[in-house]
């Protein structure tokens, strides 16, 4: 957040000492950019574990069994562990909502937090394999109970130095509250996990339970508040509201939408390049087998890889449409609020999971049980990514007065087309898992014509959306005039009347 310029009379009156403290410090754009990045990284790159996992092509043992035996705990893990991850990284949106400036005793300090968070993978990974060893459990609560120890130390050294926190809490009387909120609030996955710890040696499943109850414990501290509110009075509960303004758990919450931005776009980017180093590595000959199996012709010893180049091509195309639906829901969106972001995360979890499913879909021989099984695999994948963009356009058109532009509201000119955007990957797998268990012989060429055909259907989406209305409208109310033919004045601003029809 920019500060306000001083006036000159302000000024004369800071002293030496604090001129000199000012002088020492930046804005944290640059830091939060870093941290974003860095972060985005680690959660996506916790995907590797389970794309790599080798199955292995029985027709005897299906590839239902193979996942239930080889994936279905590491896709779990996956999960569980990347929203716990993005939890941090909501936790590190707030805690730089509060302090607008850093020094270099900050960067220091969020540099150490950032250490941690990049160790997170390792101890996935041995989470992951060594499902019954308490190991894994302990390495990642230890790293998460010094993360929050860390983020606590920012904390006290930047109330310790008014200067670099909000503008609103450095004129605020009550900044010893602020501060005491800040650190009880922080302080609570750290406990989650110093309990899951705990628990780890007497009932190993437990810790996992309480390690996914941190994904919803806003929600949960949502409930607690109101069953608070009914047993003591609502006045009290508004008022410690009203002083939790900048740091709380409450699910509307604005998160900062730039960086939500920046987050996602990490993601998008780290998977799509996940998708080219599987390529490189496992798509380049040995310049012996060429030489002896194909004659020295390169070309020859390509056209083995043919599959495997269409899958490449046909997942980036996928990966760069749901990012392309992303980008365009984020720009009618005004503010992002934590259950927004919490839809966010489930659809980036699931994006970060289009590697496995690009691994899977030439994995095995061409009409086999197990390539039908793979291929419905990213087809469910692929569908709840698109699904959760959707959900979070419903609830934000159910907050829509706050959260959107008035043109992409209800009956606003771009509501139909934004809607049918954030429809059309839902529809499409939903509709090739369907194909694939009707036409199973043919259920390699129906997912790559499925991904070949979706971004010509971006192309001509509006104008499909344009027809389809005009038809909806020729047949059920023949003698209603078009509403987009009426045009209401209000202010400065030109808004398009209510379609009841479309609504």
């Amino acid at each position: 957040q920019r500060q306000p310029k001083e006036p000159p009379q302000a000024l004369a009156s800071v002293g030496p000492s604090d001129r000199e403290a000012h002088s020492g410090t930046q804005s944290s754009h640059r830091l939060l950019a870093y941290s974003d990045a860095l972060i985005s990284i680690i959660a996506t790159v916790m995907i590797l574990p389970v794309a790599h996992t080798k199955v292995e092509d029985n027709e005897v043992q299906f590839l239902r069994q193979s996942v239930q035996l080889l994936l279905t705990t590491k896709i779990a893990v996956y999960l569980m562990t990347f929203l716990i991850v993005s939890v941090a990284w909501a936790a590190h949106i707030r805690l730089f909502q509060v302090i607008v400036r850093i020094d270099d005793c900050l960067a220091l300090l969020n540099l150490a937090c950032m250490m941690l968070i990049t160790f997170l993978p390792y101890t996935f990974s041995l989470m992951a394999t060594f499902t019954e060893n308490v190991l894994g459990i302990l390495l990642f609560c230890g790293c998460v109970m010094v993360i929050g120890v860390i983020q606590s130390l920012i904390v006290l050294y930047a109330f310790s130095r008014p200067f670099l926190l909000n503008e609103q809490i450095q004129i605020s009387e009550n900044q010893n509250y602020y501060k005491h909120h800040i650190l009880q609030v922080i302080m609570r996955v750290p406990i989650m996990c110093f309990f899951a710890s705990i628990f780890s040696f007497i009932f190993f499943q437990l810790s996992y339970v309480l390690l996914a109850i941190i994904i919803f414990l806003p929600y949960i501290s949502q409930c607690l508040k109101w069953c608070r509110s009914k047993a003591i009075g609502k006045h009290r509960i508004l008022q410690e509201l009203d002083s939790m303004l900048f740091y709380t758990y409450l699910p509307n919450e604005p998160l900062s939408k730039d960086r939500v931005e920046a987050f996602s776009d990490g993601v998008y980017a780290i998977v799509a390049t996940l998708l080219i180093l599987d390529i490189c590595e496992d798509n380049v000959p040995d310049p012996t087998v060429v030489q002896k199996q194909f004659g020295g012709s390169l070309i020859a010893a390509l056209q083995v890889y043919g599959p495997e180049y269409l899958a490449y091509f046909g997942s980036f195309a996928t990966v760069g449409l749901l990012w392309f639906v992303h980008h365009s829901l984020f720009l009618h969106v005004t503010k992002t609020t934590r259950f927004m972001g919490l839809l966010n995360t489930f659809s980036l979890a699931f994006v970060g999971g289009l590697p496995l499913a690009y691994q899977l879909t030439h994995e095995f021989p061409r009409n086999s049980r197990n390539e039908l099984e793979a291929i419905q695999i990213s087809c469910v994948i692929v569908f709840f990514a698109g699904i959760f963009q959707l959900a979070i356009w419903v609830v934000a058109l159910y907050n829509q007065q706050e959260t959107l532009h008035p043109y992409v509201r209800y009956g606003g000119r771009e509501h139909e087309f934004m809607l049918a955007k954030l429809a059309l990957y839902p529809c499409v797998a939903l509709g090739t898992f369907f194909l694939t268990c009707i036409l199973s012989k043919f259920s390699a060429p129906i997912f790559h014509l499925m991904e070949i055909t979706v971004p010509f259907a971006f192309l001509v989406l509006r104008i499909l959306v344009r027809i389809g209305l005009a038809l909806l409208r020729l047949i059920f109310c023949p003698d209603r005039p078009d509403p987009r033919t009426v045009v209401e004045e209000e202010g400065d601003e030109t808004r398009v009347p209510f379609n009841a029809l479309v609504t």
